[in-house]
């Protein structure tokens, strides 16, 4: 392949991968099927493609669906039961992020959301939301009709808007960094009531179980989830020892919400995710399987040193 064709795909290649990810949930299956339009531009002859950024948005988006269905149809996991895996802020992944609109399609909620939908409800959904692309242009990308594609995206704002527990408008920097910091002193201490005041009273709760449970672990009810984060910040020799020692705890912010890294031995061990709504926490989305925290452990080792908010649970 000569250097004008890699260069040209080069340049597509961090929104390709942001498409992926938006559409798979995982960084990891996202850069696989980037590689794999890659080797089919490789493939192709060029000459006859009009618009090199169309025919690659199609085949990452096809890529991608092939690769839902595939394990919709394996059932290698339930739908919805599988937290998408999270991206520190900064990472190449998470852009286009110069509208809200795009900036809430790669937020926790709305990756898991999006799970339930069906595969071209997904994708018709994410191109147009994230990527802006005309209803013309996603009926021919996705071989539907632009009627079909209307349809499908109106289902999956619907859906989004009714599951969503984040929305609303976004949280300043420094004001969310006060209330995580609250959440965490209140949790250490076991000030229960003082958490169940600072929860919104539809909050939810998930967590994939320290990284052990085959099923998510879901909680509603102010109180649940009070108790819950108390016991998941609360300090045993279990807990260290699974770990492989104490955690040093840092305010970081993932997929576009404030988040608590847990860091052992420089090494991230896991993610706690705290989604606002009008200075109160509306959903907390806990990750510690080690298959999700890939991506964002290599990128806190590529960080300056981040000054932590405890020195331990």
């Amino acid at each position: 392949m000569d250097s004008v064709a890699v260069d040209r795909f080069e340049a597509s290649r961090g929104r390709l991968a942001s498409l992926a990810y938006r559409l798979l949930g995982s960084a990891a299956d996202a850069e696989d099927a980037v590689q794999d339009a890659f080797l089919r531009w490789q493939a192709a002859d060029r000459d006859r493609i009009e618009v090199p950024e169309a025919w690659l948005t199609r085949v990452v988006t096809n890529l991608c669906l092939d690769q839902l269905r595939s394990a919709r149809a394996r059932h290698e996991q339930p739908v919805g039961d599988l937290l998408p895996e999270p991206l520190l802020q900064g990472d190449p992944m998470l852009g286009p992020a110069d509208t809200f609109e795009q900036r809430e399609s790669v937020s926790l909620a709305v990756l898991t959301v999006m799970q339930r939908l069906t595969p071209v409800e997904r994708a018709a959904y994410v191109l147009r939301e994230a990527f802006s692309y005309r209803h013309a242009e996603i009926a021919g990308m996705l071989d539907i009709s632009e009627a079909a594609s209307q349809q499908h995206v109106h289902r999956a704002r619907r859906r989004v808007a009714a599951e969503h527990r984040g929305g609303g408008a976004e949280t300043d920097p420094a004001a969310a960094r006060r209330v995580v910091e609250e959440f965490l002193s209140a949790a250490a201490s076991g000030r229960v009531d003082q958490l169940v005041a600072m929860l919104t009273d539809d909050a939810a709760m998930v967590s994939d179980g320290a990284g052990l449970a085959k099923r998510l672990l879901r909680f509603t009810g102010r109180e649940q989830i009070a108790t819950a984060a108390r016991a998941g910040f609360r300090p045993t020799p279990a807990k260290i020892r699974l770990a492989g020692g104490a955690p040093v705890l840092h305010i970081a912010q993932v997929n576009g919400a404030p988040a608590v890294v847990a860091v052992v031995n420089g090494r991230v061990r896991g993610v706690v995710v705290l989604e606002l709504r009008d200075g109160k926490v509306a959903r907390l989305c806990g990750i510690a399987a080690a298959d999700r925290l890939a991506r964002i452990d290599a990128a806190w080792q590529r960080l300056d040193v981040v000054p932590p908010v405890a020195a331990a649970w």
